[in-house]
């Protein structure tokens, strides 16, 4: 009998987006994002390290709580 194990590619998340790569997406200066990561506003974000990053899948829920 073999004990089937999950794939972990299958349970990696989704790769983080960067500053750079958030503000692209929300057409927004990469200041902005610093601001309102500072005023407590704008999409969570989370410290990897010395690097900000965010999770795409958040970034979209909150730009369609908007």
């Amino acid at each position: 009998m073999t004990t089937a194990t999950a794939d972990p590619a299958s349970t990696v998340p989704q790769q983080l987006w960067s500053v750079k790569e958030t503000a692209r997406f929300l057409g927004v200066p990469a200041k902005t994002l610093y601001e309102w990561r500072y005023k407590g506003d704008g999409p969570p974000s989370h410290r990897i390290g010395r690097h900000l990053r965010y999770v795409p899948a958040e970034v979209h829920a909150w730009v369609r709580t908007q």
